[in-house]
Protein backbone atom coordinates (compact mmCIF):
# COMPACT_ATOMS: atom_id res chain seq x y z
CA UNK A 1 0.00 0.00 0.00
CA UNK A 2 2.52 2.33 0.92
CA UNK A 3 4.58 1.64 -2.60
CA UNK A 4 1.26 2.40 -4.24
CA UNK A 5 0.51 5.56 -2.91
CA UNK A 6 4.34 6.83 -3.10
CA UNK A 7 3.75 6.39 -6.66
CA UNK A 8 0.44 7.61 -7.14
CA UNK A 9 1.91 10.72 -5.88
CA UNK A 10 4.18 11.02 -8.71
CA UNK A 11 1.10 11.71 -11.26
CA UNK A 12 0.57 14.54 -11.71
CA UNK A 13 -1.82 17.16 -10.42
CA UNK A 14 -2.70 14.73 -7.60
CA UNK A 15 -1.52 16.02 -4.08
CA UNK A 16 -2.89 13.45 -1.13
CA UNK A 17 -3.87 10.27 -1.18
CA UNK A 18 -5.59 7.50 0.45
CA UNK A 19 -5.50 3.45 -0.08
CA UNK A 20 -8.09 1.57 1.94
CA UNK A 21 -8.00 -2.29 1.67
CA UNK A 22 -11.01 -4.59 3.16
CA UNK A 23 -9.76 -7.07 6.01
CA UNK A 24 -11.03 -10.38 6.00
CA UNK A 25 -12.18 -9.46 10.04
CA UNK A 26 -11.52 -6.49 11.74
CA UNK A 27 -11.00 -2.84 11.00
CA UNK A 28 -10.02 -1.88 7.51
CA UNK A 29 -6.04 -1.46 6.42
CA UNK A 30 -5.44 2.34 5.81
CA UNK A 31 -2.87 4.20 4.15
CA UNK A 32 -2.63 7.99 3.39
CA UNK A 33 -0.34 10.57 2.13
CA UNK A 34 -0.40 14.38 1.80
CA UNK A 35 -3.31 14.60 3.88
CA UNK A 36 -3.76 16.41 7.29
CA UNK A 37 -5.41 14.70 10.57
CA UNK A 38 -8.68 16.01 10.02
CA UNK A 39 -8.88 14.92 6.68
CA UNK A 40 -7.63 11.51 7.67
CA UNK A 41 -10.17 11.13 10.29
CA UNK A 42 -12.96 12.24 7.93
CA UNK A 43 -11.77 11.68 4.88
CA UNK A 44 -13.87 13.03 1.83
CA UNK A 45 -14.65 10.01 0.73
CA UNK A 46 -17.26 9.12 3.14
CA UNK A 47 -20.29 7.71 1.26
CA UNK A 48 -18.15 7.49 -1.86
CA UNK A 49 -15.86 4.10 -1.54
CA UNK A 50 -18.43 2.09 -1.33
CA UNK A 51 -19.30 -0.80 -3.99
CA UNK A 52 -18.13 1.30 -6.90
CA UNK A 53 -18.76 0.31 -10.97
CA UNK A 54 -15.97 2.29 -12.17
CA UNK A 55 -13.93 5.02 -11.46
CA UNK A 56 -15.98 8.69 -10.24
CA UNK A 57 -14.41 12.25 -9.76
CA UNK A 58 -16.13 14.49 -7.39
CA UNK A 59 -15.98 18.26 -7.40
CA UNK A 60 -16.60 19.73 -3.82
CA UNK A 61 -17.70 23.36 -3.13
CA UNK A 62 -16.98 25.33 0.49
CA UNK A 63 -18.93 27.94 2.33
CA UNK A 64 -17.40 31.40 2.15
CA UNK A 65 -16.13 31.41 5.71
CA UNK A 66 -14.03 27.79 5.15
CA UNK A 67 -12.72 29.57 2.32
CA UNK A 68 -11.00 32.13 4.22
CA UNK A 69 -10.35 30.68 7.63
CA UNK A 70 -9.10 27.28 6.55
CA UNK A 71 -5.81 26.50 4.03
CA UNK A 72 -5.93 24.56 1.03
CA UNK A 73 -8.66 22.92 0.53
CA UNK A 74 -9.32 19.16 -0.70
CA UNK A 75 -10.97 20.51 -4.22
CA UNK A 76 -11.78 17.04 -5.60
CA UNK A 77 -10.87 13.45 -5.92
CA UNK A 78 -11.12 10.87 -8.32
CA UNK A 79 -12.21 7.09 -6.52
CA UNK A 80 -10.73 3.76 -8.04
CA UNK A 81 -12.57 0.56 -7.07
CA UNK A 82 -10.00 -2.21 -6.35
CA UNK A 83 -11.83 -5.12 -7.13
CA UNK A 84 -10.45 -9.04 -7.18
CA UNK A 85 -11.48 -12.21 -8.09
CA UNK A 86 -14.89 -12.17 -9.06
CA UNK A 87 -15.34 -8.61 -9.13
CA UNK A 88 -15.38 -9.03 -5.20
CA UNK A 89 -14.24 -4.93 -4.00
CA UNK A 90 -11.26 -5.23 -1.88
CA UNK A 91 -10.95 -1.70 -1.17
CA UNK A 92 -10.37 1.73 -2.90
CA UNK A 93 -7.49 4.44 -3.86
CA UNK A 94 -8.52 7.67 -3.46
CA UNK A 95 -6.88 10.46 -5.11
CA UNK A 96 -7.42 14.47 -4.01
CA UNK A 97 -6.66 17.80 -5.56
CA UNK A 98 -6.35 21.08 -3.52
CA UNK A 99 -5.84 23.37 -6.81
CA UNK A 100 -8.82 25.43 -7.62
CA UNK A 101 -7.76 26.09 -11.28
CA UNK A 102 -6.25 23.23 -12.06
CA UNK A 103 -7.05 19.18 -11.97
CA UNK A 104 -6.49 15.87 -13.32
CA UNK A 105 -6.53 14.91 -16.77
CA UNK A 106 -8.06 11.68 -18.25
CA UNK A 107 -4.22 10.75 -18.81
CA UNK A 108 -3.51 10.72 -15.25
CA UNK A 109 -6.74 9.17 -13.68
CA UNK A 110 -5.76 6.91 -16.83
CA UNK A 111 -2.38 6.40 -14.81
CA UNK A 112 -4.09 6.04 -11.17
CA UNK A 113 -6.50 3.08 -12.47
CA UNK A 114 -3.55 1.29 -14.00
CA UNK A 115 -1.49 1.62 -10.87
CA UNK A 116 -4.43 0.55 -9.07
CA UNK A 117 -5.53 -3.07 -11.14
CA UNK A 118 -1.59 -3.92 -10.92
CA UNK A 119 -1.63 -3.59 -6.83
CA UNK A 120 -4.62 -5.88 -7.07
CA UNK A 121 -2.71 -9.06 -7.24
CA UNK A 122 -0.22 -7.97 -4.83
CA UNK A 123 -3.00 -6.86 -2.42
CA UNK A 124 -5.03 -10.61 -2.63
CA UNK A 125 -1.78 -12.43 -2.02
CA UNK A 126 -0.86 -10.72 1.18
CA UNK A 127 -4.70 -11.50 2.36
CA UNK A 128 -4.29 -14.73 1.22
CA UNK A 129 -1.03 -15.10 3.44
CA UNK A 130 -2.76 -13.34 6.26
CA UNK A 131 -5.44 -15.58 6.43
CA UNK A 132 -2.91 -18.76 6.24
CA UNK A 133 -0.69 -17.17 9.00
CA UNK A 134 -3.86 -16.92 11.53
CA UNK A 135 -4.57 -20.60 10.70
CA UNK A 136 -1.48 -21.44 11.90
CA UNK A 137 -1.25 -18.87 14.66
CA UNK A 138 -4.29 -19.63 16.28
CA UNK A 139 -6.66 -22.45 18.26
CA UNK A 140 -9.50 -23.74 15.98
CA UNK A 141 -11.45 -24.46 19.43
CA UNK A 142 -11.12 -21.27 21.08
CA UNK A 143 -10.20 -19.06 18.49
CA UNK A 144 -6.96 -17.75 20.93
CA UNK A 145 -3.60 -18.33 19.82
CA UNK A 146 -1.93 -21.65 19.75
CA UNK A 147 0.86 -22.93 21.29
CA UNK A 148 3.52 -22.57 18.80
CA UNK A 149 2.56 -19.19 18.75
CA UNK A 150 2.99 -18.26 22.66
CA UNK A 151 6.14 -19.83 22.59
CA UNK A 152 7.53 -17.70 19.93
CA UNK A 153 6.02 -14.96 21.30
CA UNK A 154 7.41 -15.28 24.83
CA UNK A 155 11.02 -15.70 23.42
CA UNK A 156 10.55 -12.46 21.87
CA UNK A 157 9.07 -10.26 24.69
CA UNK A 158 11.81 -12.00 27.18
CA UNK A 159 14.24 -10.90 24.91
CA UNK A 160 12.62 -7.38 23.86
CA UNK A 161 12.51 -6.59 28.02
CA UNK A 162 15.90 -7.81 28.53
CA UNK A 163 17.11 -5.41 26.23
CA UNK A 164 15.15 -2.50 27.25
CA UNK A 165 15.47 -3.44 30.61
CA UNK A 166 11.46 -3.43 30.41
CA UNK A 167 9.12 -5.81 32.90
CA UNK A 168 7.39 -8.37 32.16
CA UNK A 169 4.96 -11.24 33.38
CA UNK A 170 3.37 -14.30 32.64
CA UNK A 171 0.14 -15.94 34.06
CA UNK A 172 -0.78 -19.33 33.24
CA UNK A 173 -3.96 -20.95 34.50
CA UNK A 174 -5.94 -23.70 33.94
CA UNK A 175 -9.20 -24.89 34.65
CA UNK A 176 -9.77 -26.91 38.15
CA UNK A 177 -11.07 -30.65 37.73
CA UNK A 178 -11.63 -30.20 33.90
CA UNK A 179 -11.97 -33.80 33.39
CA UNK A 180 -14.69 -34.32 36.30
CA UNK A 181 -16.46 -32.11 33.98
CA UNK A 182 -15.63 -33.81 30.45
CA UNK A 183 -16.90 -36.98 32.38
CA UNK A 184 -19.88 -35.40 33.68
CA UNK A 185 -21.25 -33.22 30.82
CA UNK A 186 -19.60 -35.07 27.93
CA UNK A 187 -16.90 -33.82 25.50
CA UNK A 188 -18.73 -32.12 23.13
CA UNK A 189 -20.08 -30.08 26.20
CA UNK A 190 -16.60 -29.32 27.79
CA UNK A 191 -15.07 -27.99 24.54
CA UNK A 192 -18.19 -25.32 24.60
CA UNK A 193 -16.92 -24.69 28.18
CA UNK A 194 -13.32 -24.17 26.88
CA UNK A 195 -14.75 -22.02 24.07
CA UNK A 196 -16.35 -20.20 26.70
CA UNK A 197 -13.40 -19.87 28.82
CA UNK A 198 -11.51 -17.90 26.09
CA UNK A 199 -14.34 -15.44 25.83
CA UNK A 200 -13.94 -14.65 29.64
CA UNK A 201 -10.40 -14.56 29.04
CA UNK A 202 -10.62 -11.88 25.83
CA UNK A 203 -12.97 -10.26 28.15
CA UNK A 204 -10.60 -9.67 30.94
CA UNK A 205 -6.79 -8.81 29.29
CA UNK A 206 -5.97 -5.57 27.95
CA UNK A 207 -5.64 -5.15 24.21
CA UNK A 208 -1.57 -5.31 24.59
CA UNK A 209 -1.87 -8.69 26.71
CA UNK A 210 -1.14 -12.16 24.15
CA UNK A 211 -4.14 -15.06 25.40
CA UNK A 212 -3.22 -18.19 24.17
CA UNK A 213 -4.49 -21.79 24.45
CA UNK A 214 -1.39 -23.68 25.59
CA UNK A 215 -3.05 -27.04 26.07
CA UNK A 216 -6.07 -29.09 26.91
CA UNK A 217 -7.80 -27.08 29.46
CA UNK A 218 -4.11 -24.42 29.99
CA UNK A 219 -4.00 -21.21 29.12
CA UNK A 220 -1.60 -18.56 29.37
CA UNK A 221 -1.35 -14.71 29.10
CA UNK A 222 1.63 -12.65 27.97
CA UNK A 223 1.81 -9.32 29.83
CA UNK A 224 4.48 -6.87 28.54
CA UNK A 225 5.24 -3.91 30.68
CA UNK A 226 3.56 -5.45 33.50
CA UNK A 227 4.99 -6.47 37.18
CA UNK A 228 3.55 -9.28 39.62
CA UNK A 229 0.89 -7.22 40.86
CA UNK A 230 -0.36 -6.63 37.12
CA UNK A 231 -0.50 -10.75 36.97
CA UNK A 232 -2.28 -10.72 40.03
CA UNK A 233 -4.68 -8.30 39.21
CA UNK A 234 -5.29 -9.77 36.04
CA UNK A 235 -5.95 -13.03 38.06
CA UNK A 236 -8.55 -12.06 39.76
CA UNK A 237 -10.44 -10.14 36.63
CA UNK A 238 -10.18 -13.54 34.71
CA UNK A 239 -11.45 -15.38 38.25
CA UNK A 240 -14.49 -12.93 38.79
CA UNK A 241 -15.12 -13.25 34.74
CA UNK A 242 -14.89 -17.36 34.78
CA UNK A 243 -17.30 -17.39 37.65
CA UNK A 244 -20.35 -16.67 35.41
CA UNK A 245 -19.73 -19.73 33.28
CA UNK A 246 -21.75 -22.22 34.51
CA UNK A 247 -21.51 -25.83 34.39
CA UNK A 248 -24.47 -28.36 33.53
CA UNK A 249 -27.68 -28.16 34.97
CA UNK A 250 -26.81 -27.75 39.17
CA UNK A 251 -25.35 -24.29 38.66
CA UNK A 252 -22.05 -25.27 39.41
CA UNK A 253 -19.41 -22.27 38.60
CA UNK A 254 -16.33 -22.95 36.84
CA UNK A 255 -13.17 -22.18 38.78
CA UNK A 256 -9.49 -21.79 38.19
CA UNK A 257 -6.16 -22.10 39.72
CA UNK A 258 -3.74 -20.09 38.24
CA UNK A 259 0.87 -19.05 38.44
CA UNK A 260 2.17 -15.88 37.84
CA UNK A 261 5.83 -15.06 37.56
CA UNK A 262 7.74 -11.81 36.57
CA UNK A 263 10.52 -11.67 34.74
CA UNK A 264 13.79 -11.46 36.65
CA UNK A 265 17.96 -10.90 35.92
CA UNK A 266 18.93 -14.28 33.69
CA UNK A 267 15.61 -15.57 32.82
CA UNK A 268 14.77 -17.03 29.72
CA UNK A 269 11.48 -17.56 27.86
CA UNK A 270 11.90 -21.07 29.24
CA UNK A 271 12.83 -20.74 32.90
CA UNK A 272 10.28 -17.62 33.12
CA UNK A 273 7.58 -20.24 31.92
CA UNK A 274 8.75 -23.24 34.48
CA UNK A 275 8.45 -20.52 37.79
CA UNK A 276 4.96 -19.36 36.27
CA UNK A 277 4.20 -23.42 35.84
CA UNK A 278 5.72 -23.93 39.45
CA UNK A 279 3.60 -21.36 40.66
CA UNK A 280 0.08 -22.89 39.47
CA UNK A 281 0.80 -26.37 40.46
CA UNK A 282 1.71 -24.89 44.21
CA UNK A 283 -2.20 -23.37 43.67
CA UNK A 284 -3.56 -26.50 42.85
CA UNK A 285 -2.03 -27.88 45.98
CA UNK A 286 -3.27 -25.43 47.98
CA UNK A 287 -6.52 -25.73 47.18
CA UNK A 288 -6.66 -25.03 44.50
CA UNK A 289 -9.62 -21.92 42.81
CA UNK A 290 -6.69 -20.11 43.76
CA UNK A 291 -3.68 -18.38 42.13
CA UNK A 292 -0.03 -18.45 43.35
CA UNK A 293 3.06 -15.90 42.37
CA UNK A 294 6.48 -17.70 41.93
CA UNK A 295 8.96 -15.75 44.64
CA UNK A 296 12.07 -14.08 43.53
CA UNK A 297 14.59 -16.53 44.64
CA UNK A 298 13.54 -19.27 42.53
Amino acid sequence: MDRVLDAAMEIPGFDAAMMVVERQDGAPAVVTRGMTAQETARPPTSGVAGALAGTITVSYRYGRDRETTEGELIRGGAFIPLMGRELRPVGTLSLFWRSAEHEPGAEDVEQAESLAESSIAAIENARRYGEARKLAETDALTGLFNQRFFHETLRREVMRAHRYQRKLTLMVFDLDDFKSINDQIGHLAGDRVLAQAADRLREAVRSVDVACRIGGDEFAVIMPESSAEDGEQLYKRVHNSMRGTVLGTDEERLRISGGIAELQHGDTAASLFERADGALYRAKELGKDRADTARLTE
